[in-house]
Protein backbone atom coordinates (compact mmCIF):
# COMPACT_ATOMS: atom_id res chain seq x y z
CA UNK A 1 0.00 0.00 0.00
CA UNK A 2 1.36 3.62 -0.59
CA UNK A 3 2.36 6.10 1.98
CA UNK A 4 0.18 8.11 4.16
CA UNK A 5 0.71 11.36 2.14
CA UNK A 6 -0.27 10.15 -1.24
CA UNK A 7 -3.29 8.28 0.01
CA UNK A 8 -4.37 11.74 2.49
CA UNK A 9 -3.73 13.77 -1.19
CA UNK A 10 -5.92 11.84 -2.85
CA UNK A 11 -8.06 10.75 -1.02
CA UNK A 12 -11.49 11.35 -3.01
CA UNK A 13 -10.11 13.23 -5.56
CA UNK A 14 -10.37 10.09 -8.05
CA UNK A 15 -13.49 8.13 -6.94
CA UNK A 16 -17.09 9.07 -6.28
CA UNK A 17 -18.18 7.95 -2.65
CA UNK A 18 -21.74 6.13 -2.38
CA UNK A 19 -24.51 8.15 -0.61
CA UNK A 20 -22.57 11.55 -0.69
CA UNK A 21 -21.50 14.71 -2.65
CA UNK A 22 -18.55 14.23 -4.79
CA UNK A 23 -18.08 18.16 -4.46
CA UNK A 24 -18.38 17.48 -0.44
CA UNK A 25 -16.36 14.70 -0.47
CA UNK A 26 -13.97 16.96 -2.28
CA UNK A 27 -14.40 19.13 0.17
CA UNK A 28 -14.53 17.54 3.35
CA UNK A 29 -12.65 14.18 2.60
CA UNK A 30 -13.63 11.17 4.56
CA UNK A 31 -11.77 9.30 7.17
CA UNK A 32 -9.30 6.88 5.58
CA UNK A 33 -9.66 3.40 7.70
CA UNK A 34 -6.48 1.71 7.71
CA UNK A 35 -7.47 -1.52 9.95
CA UNK A 36 -9.79 -3.30 12.08
CA UNK A 37 -9.51 -6.11 14.81
CA UNK A 38 -12.21 -7.21 16.67
CA UNK A 39 -14.78 -4.31 17.46
CA UNK A 40 -13.07 -1.77 16.75
CA UNK A 41 -11.34 0.21 13.50
CA UNK A 42 -8.51 2.23 13.07
CA UNK A 43 -8.08 5.41 11.10
CA UNK A 44 -4.50 6.17 8.78
CA UNK A 45 -3.76 8.59 11.58
CA UNK A 46 -3.18 5.43 13.95
CA UNK A 47 -6.63 6.21 16.26
CA UNK A 48 -8.68 3.16 17.31
CA UNK A 49 -12.32 3.53 17.92
CA UNK A 50 -15.38 1.07 18.34
CA UNK A 51 -17.06 0.27 15.68
CA UNK A 52 -20.76 1.40 16.24
CA UNK A 53 -21.84 1.16 12.89
CA UNK A 54 -20.72 -2.49 12.04
CA UNK A 55 -19.02 -1.76 8.64
CA UNK A 56 -22.63 -1.42 7.42
CA UNK A 57 -24.95 -3.05 9.75
CA UNK A 58 -23.13 -6.45 7.91
CA UNK A 59 -19.88 -7.61 10.30
CA UNK A 60 -21.73 -9.16 13.33
CA UNK A 61 -18.84 -11.01 14.01
CA UNK A 62 -16.28 -8.25 14.40
CA UNK A 63 -12.87 -7.57 12.48
CA UNK A 64 -10.70 -11.10 13.82
CA UNK A 65 -13.35 -14.01 12.34
CA UNK A 66 -10.35 -16.19 11.92
CA UNK A 67 -12.34 -18.88 10.81
CA UNK A 68 -14.36 -17.07 7.81
CA UNK A 69 -10.88 -15.79 6.82
CA UNK A 70 -9.02 -19.03 6.91
CA UNK A 71 -12.52 -20.50 4.54
CA UNK A 72 -11.73 -17.90 1.71
CA UNK A 73 -7.75 -18.42 1.98
CA UNK A 74 -8.76 -22.08 1.31
CA UNK A 75 -11.46 -21.93 -1.46
CA UNK A 76 -9.11 -19.39 -3.64
CA UNK A 77 -6.61 -22.08 -3.71
CA UNK A 78 -9.16 -24.96 -4.46
CA UNK A 79 -11.38 -22.89 -6.63
CA UNK A 80 -11.40 -19.12 -6.68
CA UNK A 81 -14.22 -18.53 -9.45
CA UNK A 82 -16.52 -20.64 -12.02
CA UNK A 83 -19.68 -19.61 -13.37
CA UNK A 84 -23.30 -20.99 -11.50
CA UNK A 85 -25.37 -20.50 -15.04
CA UNK A 86 -26.88 -23.55 -16.08
CA UNK A 87 -24.70 -26.76 -16.64
CA UNK A 88 -22.17 -26.20 -14.11
CA UNK A 89 -22.16 -25.32 -10.23
CA UNK A 90 -19.82 -26.08 -7.53
CA UNK A 91 -19.55 -27.82 -4.03
CA UNK A 92 -19.24 -25.13 -1.63
CA UNK A 93 -22.24 -23.56 -3.49
CA UNK A 94 -24.53 -26.67 -2.99
CA UNK A 95 -23.44 -27.30 0.53
CA UNK A 96 -24.39 -23.50 1.47
CA UNK A 97 -28.09 -24.42 -0.23
CA UNK A 98 -28.68 -27.41 1.84
CA UNK A 99 -27.56 -25.10 5.25
CA UNK A 100 -29.59 -22.06 4.40
CA UNK A 101 -32.60 -24.28 3.71
CA UNK A 102 -31.87 -25.62 6.95
CA UNK A 103 -31.26 -22.37 8.61
CA UNK A 104 -34.61 -21.15 7.43
CA UNK A 105 -36.86 -24.17 7.85
CA UNK A 106 -38.64 -21.89 11.06
CA UNK A 107 -39.19 -19.42 8.01
CA UNK A 108 -40.89 -21.87 5.61
CA UNK A 109 -38.21 -21.23 3.32
CA UNK A 110 -36.36 -24.24 1.10
CA UNK A 111 -34.61 -22.80 -1.80
CA UNK A 112 -31.92 -20.33 -2.62
CA UNK A 113 -31.12 -18.28 -5.46
CA UNK A 114 -27.70 -16.48 -4.84
CA UNK A 115 -27.01 -13.20 -5.58
CA UNK A 116 -24.15 -10.51 -5.23
CA UNK A 117 -25.27 -8.22 -2.49
CA UNK A 118 -28.76 -6.70 -0.87
CA UNK A 119 -29.48 -4.78 -4.10
CA UNK A 120 -29.54 -7.74 -6.03
CA UNK A 121 -31.30 -9.74 -3.80
CA UNK A 122 -34.21 -7.15 -4.06
CA UNK A 123 -34.47 -6.92 -7.31
CA UNK A 124 -34.36 -10.94 -7.93
CA UNK A 125 -37.19 -11.10 -5.44
CA UNK A 126 -39.39 -8.16 -6.94
CA UNK A 127 -38.67 -10.37 -10.38
CA UNK A 128 -39.01 -13.45 -9.07
CA UNK A 129 -42.58 -12.39 -7.50
CA UNK A 130 -43.96 -11.08 -11.06
CA UNK A 131 -42.61 -14.03 -12.70
CA UNK A 132 -44.43 -16.54 -9.95
CA UNK A 133 -47.61 -14.81 -11.13
CA UNK A 134 -46.77 -15.34 -14.72
CA UNK A 135 -46.39 -19.35 -13.52
CA UNK A 136 -49.40 -19.18 -12.04
CA UNK A 137 -51.34 -17.97 -14.70
CA UNK A 138 -52.12 -14.26 -13.84
CA UNK A 139 -50.03 -12.42 -15.61
CA UNK A 140 -51.42 -8.91 -14.46
CA UNK A 141 -50.21 -9.08 -11.29
CA UNK A 142 -47.08 -6.59 -12.23
CA UNK A 143 -47.36 -4.15 -9.36
CA UNK A 144 -45.97 -3.11 -6.17
CA UNK A 145 -46.96 -1.94 -2.41
CA UNK A 146 -43.96 -0.98 0.05
CA UNK A 147 -43.76 1.05 2.74
CA UNK A 148 -42.59 5.05 3.73
CA UNK A 149 -39.04 5.00 5.01
CA UNK A 150 -38.44 1.86 3.93
CA UNK A 151 -34.82 0.91 2.02
CA UNK A 152 -34.34 -1.91 -0.22
CA UNK A 153 -31.16 -0.55 -2.50
CA UNK A 154 -30.38 1.23 -5.05
CA UNK A 155 -31.06 -0.89 -8.47
CA UNK A 156 -34.14 0.95 -10.43
CA UNK A 157 -36.48 -2.10 -8.89
CA UNK A 158 -35.49 -1.56 -5.20
CA UNK A 159 -35.68 2.43 -5.82
CA UNK A 160 -38.73 2.34 -6.75
CA UNK A 161 -40.06 0.64 -3.63
CA UNK A 162 -38.13 2.71 -1.62
CA UNK A 163 -39.89 5.18 0.70
CA UNK A 164 -36.91 7.36 0.97
CA UNK A 165 -36.97 10.70 -1.33
CA UNK A 166 -33.03 10.84 -1.62
CA UNK A 167 -32.82 7.44 -3.17
CA UNK A 168 -35.62 8.19 -5.79
CA UNK A 169 -35.93 12.04 -6.29
CA UNK A 170 -32.62 12.52 -8.44
CA UNK A 171 -33.37 9.39 -10.45
CA UNK A 172 -37.37 9.47 -11.58
CA UNK A 173 -38.79 8.48 -13.39
CA UNK A 174 -38.84 5.15 -11.56
CA UNK A 175 -40.87 1.86 -12.13
CA UNK A 176 -44.14 2.40 -12.84
CA UNK A 177 -46.87 0.86 -10.47
CA UNK A 178 -45.78 1.08 -7.28
CA UNK A 179 -47.50 2.43 -4.19
CA UNK A 180 -46.49 3.48 -0.78
CA UNK A 181 -48.32 3.02 2.43
CA UNK A 182 -47.13 5.14 5.50
CA UNK A 183 -44.02 3.82 8.01
CA UNK A 184 -44.93 2.01 10.88
CA UNK A 185 -43.19 5.59 12.67
CA UNK A 186 -44.86 6.13 16.01
CA UNK A 187 -42.89 9.40 16.65
CA UNK A 188 -43.81 11.09 12.72
CA UNK A 189 -47.20 10.07 11.24
CA UNK A 190 -49.84 11.05 9.62
CA UNK A 191 -52.84 9.23 12.07
CA UNK A 192 -52.57 11.71 14.95
CA UNK A 193 -51.86 9.08 17.45
CA UNK A 194 -48.33 7.61 18.64
CA UNK A 195 -50.01 4.22 19.30
CA UNK A 196 -48.23 1.81 17.86
CA UNK A 197 -51.28 -0.51 17.93
CA UNK A 198 -53.14 1.99 16.32
CA UNK A 199 -51.04 2.52 13.60
CA UNK A 200 -50.25 -0.72 12.73
CA UNK A 201 -54.09 -1.19 12.19
CA UNK A 202 -54.12 2.27 10.42
CA UNK A 203 -51.39 1.34 7.75
CA UNK A 204 -53.48 -2.04 7.10
CA UNK A 205 -56.59 0.00 6.29
CA UNK A 206 -54.87 2.11 4.27
CA UNK A 207 -53.38 -0.97 2.79
CA UNK A 208 -56.85 -2.61 1.69
CA UNK A 209 -58.08 0.75 0.87
CA UNK A 210 -54.99 0.65 -1.61
CA UNK A 211 -55.65 -3.07 -2.75
CA UNK A 212 -59.05 -1.73 -3.69
CA UNK A 213 -58.08 1.20 -5.80
CA UNK A 214 -55.41 -0.92 -7.72
CA UNK A 215 -57.43 -4.03 -8.20
CA UNK A 216 -56.19 -6.74 -6.01
CA UNK A 217 -55.74 -8.90 -9.37
CA UNK A 218 -53.00 -6.23 -10.51
CA UNK A 219 -51.07 -6.21 -7.28
CA UNK A 220 -47.69 -9.10 -7.28
CA UNK A 221 -46.33 -8.32 -3.26
CA UNK A 222 -46.09 -6.34 -0.67
CA UNK A 223 -42.78 -5.55 0.13
CA UNK A 224 -41.36 -4.58 4.10
CA UNK A 225 -38.08 -4.89 6.49
CA UNK A 226 -39.16 -6.42 9.68
CA UNK A 227 -37.29 -3.27 11.33
CA UNK A 228 -37.16 -0.60 8.95
CA UNK A 229 -33.13 0.41 9.25
CA UNK A 230 -31.55 2.72 7.15
CA UNK A 231 -35.07 5.22 7.10
CA UNK A 232 -34.18 5.80 10.87
CA UNK A 233 -35.30 2.31 12.58
CA UNK A 234 -38.72 2.16 12.59
CA UNK A 235 -40.11 -0.58 15.03
CA UNK A 236 -43.50 -1.67 13.94
CA UNK A 237 -45.96 -3.05 16.82
CA UNK A 238 -45.94 -7.19 16.23
CA UNK A 239 -49.14 -7.23 15.01
CA UNK A 240 -48.28 -5.28 12.35
CA UNK A 241 -46.50 -8.12 10.30
CA UNK A 242 -48.94 -10.89 10.72
CA UNK A 243 -51.81 -8.00 9.55
CA UNK A 244 -49.41 -7.67 6.16
CA UNK A 245 -49.35 -11.58 5.83
CA UNK A 246 -53.00 -11.47 6.45
CA UNK A 247 -53.61 -8.92 4.24
CA UNK A 248 -51.88 -10.53 1.58
CA UNK A 249 -52.59 -14.11 1.89
CA UNK A 250 -56.83 -12.72 1.64
CA UNK A 251 -55.61 -11.30 -1.45
CA UNK A 252 -53.01 -13.10 -3.33
CA UNK A 253 -50.24 -11.01 -2.93
CA UNK A 254 -46.87 -12.27 -2.05
CA UNK A 255 -45.06 -11.08 0.52
CA UNK A 256 -41.40 -10.10 0.32
CA UNK A 257 -39.20 -9.81 3.43
CA UNK A 258 -36.19 -7.48 2.75
CA UNK A 259 -33.92 -9.10 5.65
CA UNK A 260 -30.71 -8.21 4.32
CA UNK A 261 -30.60 -5.78 7.63
CA UNK A 262 -32.20 -8.38 10.14
CA UNK A 263 -31.17 -11.93 9.23
CA UNK A 264 -28.77 -14.06 11.33
CA UNK A 265 -29.67 -11.89 14.55
CA UNK A 266 -29.55 -8.91 14.57
CA UNK A 267 -32.84 -7.82 16.11
CA UNK A 268 -32.47 -10.62 18.58
CA UNK A 269 -34.23 -13.15 16.61
CA UNK A 270 -32.65 -15.17 14.05
CA UNK A 271 -34.79 -13.23 11.53
CA UNK A 272 -37.29 -10.05 11.72
CA UNK A 273 -39.87 -12.55 10.15
CA UNK A 274 -39.60 -14.92 12.93
CA UNK A 275 -39.54 -11.94 15.72
CA UNK A 276 -43.01 -11.07 14.36
CA UNK A 277 -44.08 -14.93 13.73
CA UNK A 278 -44.38 -14.34 10.08
CA UNK A 279 -43.62 -16.81 7.34
CA UNK A 280 -42.50 -14.78 3.85
CA UNK A 281 -42.87 -16.09 0.51
CA UNK A 282 -39.72 -14.26 -0.58
CA UNK A 283 -36.88 -13.19 1.27
CA UNK A 284 -33.84 -11.10 0.54
CA UNK A 285 -30.52 -11.88 2.39
CA UNK A 286 -26.54 -10.57 2.21
CA UNK A 287 -25.19 -8.24 4.44
CA UNK A 288 -24.32 -10.47 7.52
CA UNK A 289 -24.37 -13.73 5.48
CA UNK A 290 -20.21 -13.46 4.60
CA UNK A 291 -19.58 -11.33 7.74
CA UNK A 292 -18.99 -8.44 5.14
CA UNK A 293 -15.93 -10.42 4.09
CA UNK A 294 -16.85 -11.12 0.79
CA UNK A 295 -19.88 -9.47 -1.18
CA UNK A 296 -22.56 -12.04 -1.36
CA UNK A 297 -26.36 -12.60 -0.89
CA UNK A 298 -29.49 -15.09 -0.99
CA UNK A 299 -32.79 -14.73 -1.74
CA UNK A 300 -34.92 -17.17 -0.17
CA UNK A 301 -37.76 -18.68 -1.48
CA UNK A 302 -41.04 -20.56 0.37
CA UNK A 303 -42.00 -24.16 -0.92
CA UNK A 304 -44.96 -22.08 -2.40
CA UNK A 305 -43.21 -20.10 -4.64
CA UNK A 306 -40.53 -23.50 -5.00
CA UNK A 307 -43.60 -25.73 -6.12
CA UNK A 308 -44.83 -23.91 -8.75
CA UNK A 309 -41.49 -23.13 -10.13
CA UNK A 310 -40.88 -27.13 -10.32
CA UNK A 311 -43.99 -28.05 -11.57
CA UNK A 312 -44.32 -25.87 -14.79
CA UNK A 313 -43.65 -27.17 -18.00
CA UNK A 314 -43.09 -24.70 -19.94
CA UNK A 315 -40.22 -21.73 -20.70
CA UNK A 316 -42.93 -19.02 -18.43
CA UNK A 317 -40.89 -21.03 -15.33
CA UNK A 318 -37.30 -20.77 -16.58
CA UNK A 319 -34.96 -18.28 -14.28
CA UNK A 320 -33.81 -15.56 -17.06
CA UNK A 321 -32.27 -13.53 -14.33
CA UNK A 322 -28.90 -14.21 -12.54
CA UNK A 323 -25.10 -12.27 -11.61
CA UNK A 324 -22.00 -13.27 -12.61
CA UNK A 325 -21.11 -13.95 -9.00
CA UNK A 326 -24.21 -15.59 -8.46
CA UNK A 327 -23.09 -18.67 -6.17
CA UNK A 328 -19.65 -17.66 -6.18
CA UNK A 329 -17.55 -20.21 -4.69
CA UNK A 330 -15.40 -18.20 -2.51
CA UNK A 331 -18.36 -16.19 -1.20
CA UNK A 332 -20.04 -19.57 -1.07
CA UNK A 333 -17.35 -20.77 1.71
CA UNK A 334 -16.94 -17.53 3.40
CA UNK A 335 -20.99 -17.84 4.08
CA UNK A 336 -20.43 -21.80 5.18
CA UNK A 337 -18.16 -20.71 7.96
CA UNK A 338 -19.80 -17.54 8.94
CA UNK A 339 -23.06 -19.46 9.74
CA UNK A 340 -20.71 -21.72 11.76
CA UNK A 341 -19.51 -18.84 13.74
CA UNK A 342 -22.63 -17.08 13.68
CA UNK A 343 -24.94 -20.36 15.54
CA UNK A 344 -21.78 -21.05 17.74
CA UNK A 345 -21.83 -17.55 19.53
CA UNK A 346 -25.06 -17.33 19.40
CA UNK A 347 -24.97 -13.82 18.30
CA UNK A 348 -29.19 -13.68 18.18
CA UNK A 349 -29.43 -13.84 22.24
CA UNK A 350 -26.20 -11.40 22.69
CA UNK A 351 -28.00 -9.16 20.50
CA UNK A 352 -31.31 -8.81 22.45
CA UNK A 353 -29.01 -9.01 25.62
CA UNK A 354 -26.49 -6.34 24.48
CA UNK A 355 -29.89 -4.11 22.75
CA UNK A 356 -31.55 -3.79 25.63
CA UNK A 357 -28.70 -2.69 27.86
CA UNK A 358 -28.67 0.03 24.86
CA UNK A 359 -31.76 0.87 24.15
CA UNK A 360 -32.77 1.72 27.95
CA UNK A 361 -29.15 4.22 28.03
CA UNK A 362 -30.47 6.10 25.11
CA UNK A 363 -33.92 6.59 27.08
CA UNK A 364 -31.65 7.60 29.83
CA UNK A 365 -29.39 10.08 27.29
CA UNK A 366 -32.94 11.29 26.57
CA UNK A 367 -33.56 12.41 30.14
CA UNK A 368 -30.36 14.42 30.01
CA UNK A 369 -30.57 16.27 26.46
CA UNK A 370 -33.19 18.41 25.15
CA UNK A 371 -31.62 17.29 21.93
CA UNK A 372 -33.02 13.99 21.65
CA UNK A 373 -36.37 13.76 20.64
CA UNK A 374 -37.37 10.34 20.39
CA UNK A 375 -34.97 6.82 20.74
CA UNK A 376 -35.73 3.85 18.66
CA UNK A 377 -34.86 0.51 18.30
CA UNK A 378 -34.95 -3.30 18.90
CA UNK A 379 -31.72 -5.99 18.93
CA UNK A 380 -28.50 -3.90 18.29
CA UNK A 381 -30.71 -1.71 15.52
CA UNK A 382 -31.08 1.19 17.52
CA UNK A 383 -31.65 5.24 16.38
CA UNK A 384 -31.69 8.59 18.07
CA UNK A 385 -33.78 11.04 16.72
CA UNK A 386 -32.31 15.13 16.84
CA UNK A 387 -34.42 17.64 17.24
CA UNK A 388 -33.89 21.35 18.08
CA UNK A 389 -37.31 22.15 19.50
CA UNK A 390 -39.16 18.99 21.26
CA UNK A 391 -42.72 20.57 21.31
CA UNK A 392 -42.51 21.00 17.35
CA UNK A 393 -40.18 18.11 16.39
CA UNK A 394 -37.93 20.29 14.16
CA UNK A 395 -35.31 17.95 13.00
CA UNK A 396 -31.66 18.97 14.02
CA UNK A 397 -29.41 20.60 11.06
CA UNK A 398 -26.96 18.98 9.59
CA UNK A 399 -23.97 21.15 10.88
CA UNK A 400 -25.90 19.65 14.37
CA UNK A 401 -25.94 16.23 13.81
CA UNK A 402 -22.51 16.33 12.16
CA UNK A 403 -20.86 17.90 15.71
CA UNK A 404 -22.14 15.15 17.36
CA UNK A 405 -20.41 12.30 15.12
CA UNK A 406 -17.42 13.89 15.17
CA UNK A 407 -17.20 14.27 18.86
CA UNK A 408 -18.44 10.79 19.24
CA UNK A 409 -15.45 10.13 17.03
CA UNK A 410 -13.56 12.01 19.27
CA UNK A 411 -14.61 9.94 22.55
CA UNK A 412 -13.81 6.86 21.05
CA UNK A 413 -16.92 5.76 18.86
CA UNK A 414 -17.82 5.63 15.00
CA UNK A 415 -21.41 6.35 14.78
CA UNK A 416 -23.58 6.64 11.62
CA UNK A 417 -25.93 9.71 10.75
CA UNK A 418 -28.94 9.94 8.47
CA UNK A 419 -30.58 13.25 8.13
CA UNK A 420 -31.33 13.80 12.02
CA UNK A 421 -31.32 10.40 13.08
CA UNK A 422 -27.88 8.70 14.56
CA UNK A 423 -27.88 5.40 13.68
CA UNK A 424 -25.89 2.68 15.92
CA UNK A 425 -25.64 -1.05 14.75
CA UNK A 426 -22.28 -2.43 15.84
CA UNK A 427 -21.02 -5.80 15.96
CA UNK A 428 -23.23 -8.59 17.54
CA UNK A 429 -20.74 -9.75 19.51
CA UNK A 430 -20.25 -6.67 21.71
CA UNK A 431 -19.91 -6.68 25.59
CA UNK A 432 -21.29 -4.58 27.87
CA UNK A 433 -18.52 -2.74 28.19
CA UNK A 434 -18.63 -1.83 24.87
CA UNK A 435 -22.26 -0.51 25.62
CA UNK A 436 -21.18 1.79 27.82
CA UNK A 437 -17.95 3.02 25.81
CA UNK A 438 -20.99 3.82 22.64
CA UNK A 439 -23.08 5.68 25.71
CA UNK A 440 -20.26 7.75 27.24
CA UNK A 441 -19.19 8.64 23.20
CA UNK A 442 -22.77 9.80 22.81
CA UNK A 443 -23.30 11.82 25.65
CA UNK A 444 -19.67 13.92 24.94
CA UNK A 445 -21.41 14.01 21.28
CA UNK A 446 -24.77 15.34 22.50
CA UNK A 447 -22.87 17.90 24.90
CA UNK A 448 -21.06 19.06 22.07
CA UNK A 449 -23.69 19.02 19.63
CA UNK A 450 -25.75 21.19 22.16
CA UNK A 451 -22.89 23.84 21.86
CA UNK A 452 -20.94 22.21 24.63
CA UNK A 453 -23.27 22.92 27.35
Amino acid sequence: MRETNFLTENNARHVWHPMAHPADMLANPPRIIRAASGVEITDIDGKTVLDGVGGLWNVNLGYSCDPIKQAIRDQLEELPYYSAFRGTTNPPLIELSYELAEWFKEDGLSRSFFTSGGSDSVETCLRLARQYHKVNGQPERTKFVALKKGYHGTHFGGASVNGNANNRRNYEPLLPGVSHLAAPYGYRNPFGTDDPAEIAAAIGRQFEDEIAFQGADTIAAFIMEPVLGAGGIMVPHETFMPLMRAICDKNGILLIADEVITAFGRTGAWTGSRLWGTRPDLMSTAKAITNGYYPFGAVMISDKIAEAFEANKNTVGTIGHGYTYSGHPVGAAAALATLKETKRLNVAANAGARGNELLAGLNRLKEKHELIGDVRGKGLMCALELVTDRAAKTGAPKDVVQRLQDAAYDAGVMVRTSGSNVIISPPLIITTADVDRILAALEAGLTAAAGGK
